[in-house]
């Protein structure tokens, strides 16, 4: 019995794990790299184990860094299961299909600049829309706190991580002859407090935590002290004369977003501008949370009630297709735009950053993490110019950074959710940067808590442990 470390250990991207009991391999997550150097070249790489030998997939959630890479797990001879809460399940169908649109356009561009420059090679998409729907067809769900046995020796439950809608903190018991050990893997977790989503969700004790670790190392800014400057930046950004920009990722953040403007729609004045959800990923995402509604919190549910329908907002616009989209950027002043991706790494937001960016009469706002190498961690930190679609763009716009609006609990929520399982078990960090698993590494052992930090390529004998 044990469990190999292999994506998101000393990094956030990638999530990937490993656990073996009774011979049987049951994958932790499947997920893409983002961010980083030669993130292509990484995620077309070999897995560093035979998919063909994989019996089983556990994914905690939508997200492409935990998903992405499933239907090239699929390609390469995994053919078991893949067990996801239902609401997952739905959101990846979204996310995967997108990913596969991106990356055949990707390849395709690729290819045409190759041949103008004579270049006789062709690049293949990462995986394809073909691909994406058969990995689809492997999927099994798994309601919240039902308990099912995934493979012999085997069993899951799954309880909401309030992190976006249908995320799961992992609960396996394992046995393996007269071993039995109980190992938590958290998934991302949400923060406590939070509009829509329930609040994360902890149980019985365990032997072992996996446990990730964002933003392990600080804490987010005050909720109500975020929206009151979120509603400052637009109220001041009416009067300036340009655009709001709001990168945004389509699953989780996006609905986020627009719960906040529906809710605050008179307070921050909003009447008077134009406001586009410019993502038809996050319009379908945004369709799936109103499909799962009974996954809200008290508060949520009663304004979906409320609303009874899309959109929520009398001025919102679904911006669906490319000329839509095209349209938008001939707006200058007056609108706020809501579009992926999140880390402005591709996606709509890249079109619109170059047409708003070097205006200083524009708003740039941030509300989610920007991880190392992306063009949204360059404006972020301050880059006088970044390069989009190969041309120097300069940054004039006022950029703007709210961290309380974090899918991702902070050291606080990270803390409270771990003391809620009794015993104080040991603890492996994986899904951060350095400093910041080290900072809740540091934090845990200040508790009397056994804590390290995962390391790729690390295996642990589950059945040694006490």
């Amino acid at each position: 019995m044990q469990l190999e470390f292999f994506g998101a250990a000393g990094e956030v991207t990638g999530s990937c794990h490993i656990l073996t009991v009774g011979g049987r391999r049951l994958l932790l997550d499947c997920g893409m790299i983002q961010g980083g150097a030669a993130p292509d070249e990484r995620n077309r790489a070999a897995f560093p184990f035979d998919a063909a030998q994989v019996d089983a997939v556990i994914l905690s959630h939508a997200h492409i860094d935990h998903c992405g890479r499933l239907p090239l797990l699929r390609n390469r001879g995994f053919r078991g299961p893949v067990y996801a809460n239902p609401a997952c399940r739905d959101l990846v169908r979204i996310l995967l299909a997108d990913g596969a649109t991106m990356a055949e356009r990707d390849a395709e561009r690729e290819n045409r600049r190759r041949k103008k420059a004579g270049d006789a090679r062709r690049v293949e998409p990462l995986y394809t829309l073909e691909d994406a729907q058969a990995v689809l067809q492997l999927f099994r769900t798994v309601r919240y706190g039902h308990a099912t046995e995934v493979l012999p020796g085997v069993e899951l439950v799954f309880r909401d991580a309030g992190h976006i809608l249908g995320s799961a903190s992992v609960w396996l018991r394992l046995r393996e002859g007269d071993v039995e050990r109980r190992l938590v893997f958290s998934g991302d977790v949400g923060q406590y407090d939070t509009p829509i989503l329930c609040d994360p969700e902890s149980g019985p004790g365990a032997d072992l935590v996996l446990m990730e670790s964002t933003y392990g190392d600080r804490r987010h800014r005050d909720r109500e002290a975020t929206r009151e400057e979120f509603g400052s930046i637009l109220r001041a950004a009416r009067d300036d004369g340009g655009n709001v920009l709001i990168p945004a990722f389509a699953v989780g953040r996006s609905q986020e977003i627009l719960y906040e403007l529906a809710t605050h729609f008179e307070a921050w004045r909003l009447a008077d501008w134009q406001i586009f959800l410019d993502s038809p990923m996050a319009i379908e995402a945004t369709e799936v949370y109103w499909k799962h509604a009974h996954l809200f919190d008290e508060e949520a549910q009663q304004w979906h009630v409320r609303a009874r329908s899309l959109p929520p907002l009398p001025n919102l616009k679904l911006s669906r297709t490319a000329d839509e989209s095209m349209a938008i950027n001939r707006i200058l002043h007056g609108a706020i735009v809501i579009a992926g991706s999140g880390m402005c790494t591709g996606g709509r937001i890249v079109h619109h950053l170059k047409h708003n960016l070097g205006r200083p009469e524009c708003d740039i706002v941030f509300s989610g993490f920007q991880a190392q190498g992306t063009t949204g961690r360059a404006i972020v930190d301050g880059r006088d110019y970044v390069r989009i679609h190969g041309e120097p763009i300069k940054v004039a716009a006022r950029v703007h950074t709210l961290g309380g609006f974090s899918a991702h609990g902070d050291q606080q929520d990270l803390l409270r959710w771990y003391e809620a399982i009794p015993g104080r078990p040991p603890v492996w960090l994986v899904h951060g940067e350095s400093q910041a698993a080290d900072g809740l590494r540091d934090a845990l052992r200040a508790k009397g808590v056994h804590a390290d930090v995962a390391v790729p390529g690390l295996t642990l004998d589950l059945g040694a442990a006490a």
